[in-house]
Parts: structure tokens; C-alpha cells; sequence
């Protein structure tokens, strides 16, 4: 039996389709011709139309000069007498006649009917199969494309050729989805090679101290704290690493404890906290919070703006600022955080959300920061972008889906007293 494919289904529902309506067609057709075989016209009509004799008046003779029916036969002459009259034995005989030749006739259509139609059906499946597959051609190449793509070559595409039907908008997002994974695994193993080398300096240094300290059997007791105090630092480093990669896996995905939370609440509360290290960085910290509700995870809310307050006062100047505004308009919250500092490259500030990408490998920290902070705005359905203003410094905007909250939207006492700062 052969396997039930798609293109034998198709071939075998043009097949049923044609058989059914040939069928309704020509019971239709055969219907009309039997209507029409076995009405009974008004004879008398019909031979005056004719010419015949029509009364009794009229001669009878068949074959009188001139007639009709001259040498046509008898059966001819007597369905041309006049006196038809019930009972007549000439009306008898044409009517039985008729009926025989009516039935003869039939019976020929019906059969020539189903020769045709089944003739007919047979072209029809045959034209369906080459059609059919004529029309899944396109999810053939699809299916083998599919087959051969594998991690090693995500950058094969299908580019289908053709009208712009369902097949070519599959093949289209077929080919974008082959797009999107082959970005995400290159992302993926610069990560992974970006977070081996990073764990791997820290390693490096720790058995570095470690070595020198076992090959000097003399060592001092300050020697040996030295190493220790070089180990711990490491270790701390360590630490922070991992937390920001594991931070960083978490902020992909929301976990499904969404709650409606006020941004703006979040955002005071880290500048309170940060005040104190800003002014010991000698950065003027302003903020200007308006409302600004979104729906979401409050604790990867609180992450991103710490990291994003967290780098405005890290890589700044002595002397510089730190503005911090947020906002509701068009259904999006917003949250804008810029900074001062030297002059970027817009190119190099695009690419900061990358993780591990930094200004310099002298540059302070991991350069995750910023990828935290996209991860979790796209988390919650929303954007980041990141500018460089002529002056120096970054301009980074969060943009989340606003929502609504069942508690009172307004300026809280700390906003107003942080906005008045």
C-alpha cells in the first residue's frame, strides 16, 4: 500500500471532485434528454408544420404523387393518417415505436455516459498527481533543506524562487529562522569562548601565586599573605564572574512571577542606595521620575536598573553627571539613564549589549553589564538603545510595554524629594 502522502491525497480529492461533479453533470444532461424524448408534442400541429394530411378530408394515400412518404415506407404513412382516435391502431404502433427508439436511445447515452466520465476520471487523476506534485515541489526542497542544515551549516538557505504564495512566505520564514538560530549559535559560542577566557585568567593567576609560593620552601609568613590576599582577590573576581553569567542565563526568560510593578519606585530606591558612591566618585546624580508601570519580575527589574546606574558611575569622570529620568507616553514606559565620560564611538557604544564587549580590555569590570540589561528588557517584551552624545559619555533608553496597576499610580514622597535633589 502505498504510503499516504500528501500528493496521493491531493490527486485522490481532484479525482472524488471530478467524479462527483461528471457525475451530477451528466445525470443532469441525461435527465434533459429523457424529458425531452418522452414529452408529447401536439401531433396534429406537428404534421400541419409538416405538410401532412391533418384531417379526414385529406387523402390518405401515401403514395399519391407528390406525396411526402412517397417510397419511405409504411411506417411513415401511418403515423401520417389523421384519424387518431382513441383506440386508433396507427397512433398504437407510433407510440410504441417511439417509446423503442426513445428507450435504444437512452440506454446508448447512458452507456456512452459512463465510458466518458470514467475515461474522463482517469484523465483527471492523472493531471492531479502531475499537478500536485507540481505544487509541492517547493515543500520537497524545504523538507530536504531542513534535513541537511545542521549546526555546521546554519548559514544554508532555501531563497525559493516564485510568486509570492503560502509556499514562498514558508520558505521566507523558514530561511529567517535558519537566520535567527545561525546569530544565535555564533552568539553563542563567542559567549562561551568569551566566559572560557575570562574563567581561565583568574585560574591562571591563582596557580601562578600558588606555584611561586610552593617553590620557595624559605617563604615568609608576609610572602605567604601576600599570596593568600592575591588568591582571595581572585577568587573574588571569580565570584562576581559567575554571578553576572548566571544572572545573565536568568534575565533570558521571565520565570512566570510576573506582577504589576512600579518602575519608578525601583528606580528611586537604587538611586537612594547609590547616592552615597556617586558622591565619593565625584558624580552629580539627578533624577527626574515620573510614573512609569510595567508588568513583570521585580527582582530582574531591580537588576537591570542597578547595572545600568551601576556602569553611568563606574565609567564616568570626576566632575561628571549621572541623569536618571522615567516616564510613561503611547502605551511604553521608559527609562533613560546617561552619563559623562570620554568620547565613544557610536559603532563601539552600539555594541556594548554584546556580551564581553568593552572599550578596552583596561576597562573596568566584565562587560556584561549592559548585556544584563538587554536580556531583561527583551524578557519583558521591550527594547534597549544606546547612544554616544557628541559630549561623551552613554545615553542608554529602556523601553517596556507600559501596564496597569490596581494600586495608586502617583509621585511618592521619595520621587518628589529625589526630583527636587
Amino acid at each position: 500500500m502505498p504510503a499516504r502522502t500528501i500528493r496521493l491525497r491531493l490527486t485522490l480529492t481532484y479525482g472524488i471532485v471530478f467524479l462527483l461533479t461528471g457525475a451530477v453533470l451528466l445525470t443532469i444532461g441525461y435527465l434533459l434528454v429523457r424529458h425531452n424524448l418522452e414529452a408529447r408534442p401536439n401531433l396534429r400541429a406537428e404534421l400541419k408544420r409538416l405538410g401532412l394530411p391533418t384531417g379526414p378530408g385529406q387523402s390518405t394515400n401515401p403514395f399519391r404523387a407528390g406525396s411526402a412518404f412517397q417510397g419511405d415506407g409504411g411506417f411513415g404513412n401511418a403515423a401520417a393518417n389523421t384519424n387518431f382516435g382513441p383506440g386508433s391502431f396507427g397512433r398504437e404502433v407510433f407510440n410504441t415505436a417511439r417509446a423503442q427508439l426513445a428507450d435504444q436511445a437512452l440506454h446508448r447515452l447512458a452507456i456512452e455516459y459512463v465510458l466518458a466520465l470514467l475515461a474522463m476520471t482517469g484523465v483527471s487523476v492523472a493531471a492531479g498527481w502531475l499537478l500536485a506534485g507540481r505544487a509541492l515541489a517547493p515543500l520537497r526542497a524545504i523538507t530536504a533543506t531542513a534535513r541537511r542544515v545542521s549546526s555546521r551549516n546554519l548559514g544554508e538557505r532555501i531563497a525559493l524562487q516564485g510568486p509570492s504564495d503560502e509556499l514562498r512566505e514558508l520558505a521566507d520564514t523558514f530561511d529567517g529562522m535558519l537566520s535567527r538560530l545561525d546569530a544565535a549559535f555564533a552568539s553563542q559560542r563567542h559567549f562561551v569562548a568569551n566566559a572560557s577566557h575570562e574563567l581561565r585568567t583568574p585560574l591562571a593567576i591563582m596557580r601562578t601565586e600558588l606555584d611561586v609560593a610552593l617553590a620557595d620552601p624559605d617563604a615568609s609568613a608576609d610572602e605567604l599573605r601576600t599570596m593568600g590576599e592575591a588568591v582571595r582577590e581572585t577568587i573574588d573576581r571569580s565570584e562576581g564572574l559567575i554571578e553576572a553569567l548566571l544572572m545573565l542565563a536568568r534575565s533570558e526568560a521571565i520565570s512566570g512571577r510576573e506582577e504589576p510593578v512600579n518602575l519608578t519606585e525601583l528606580v528611586a530606591a537604587c538611586v537612594t542606595d547609590l547616592r552615597a558612591r556617586a558622591e565619593e566618585a565625584q558624580v552629580e546624580l539627578q533624577a527626574d521620575l515620573r510614573p512609569a508601570l510595567v508588568v513583570g519580575e521585580r527582582s530582574l527589574l531591580e537588576r537591570m536598573i542597578a547595572n545600568l546606574l551601576d556602569n553611568g558611575i563606574r565609567h564616568n569622570v570626576a566632575g561628571g553627571h549621572l541623569g536618571v529620568t522615567t516616564g510613561s507616553s503611547a502605551g511604553k514606559a521608559q527609562l533613560v539613564v546617561s552619563n559623562g565620560g570620554q568620547v565613544i564611538d557610536p559603532e563601539r557604544a552600539a555594541e556594548l549589549t554584546e556580551p564581553f564587549r568593552r572599550l578596552s580590555r583596561n576597562t573596568a569590570g566584565f562587560g556584561l553589564g549592559l548585556s544584563i540589561v538587554r536580556s531583561v528588557a527583551e524578557a519583558h517584551h521591550g527594547s534597549v538603545s544606546v547612544e554616544a552624545p557628541e559630549t561623551g559619555g552613554l545615553k542608554v533608553r529602556v523601553t517596556l510595554p507600559a501596564g496597569s496597576a490596581p494600586f495608586e499610580v502617583g509621585v511618592s514622597r521619595r520621587q518628589r524629594a529625589l526630583t527636587k535633589s
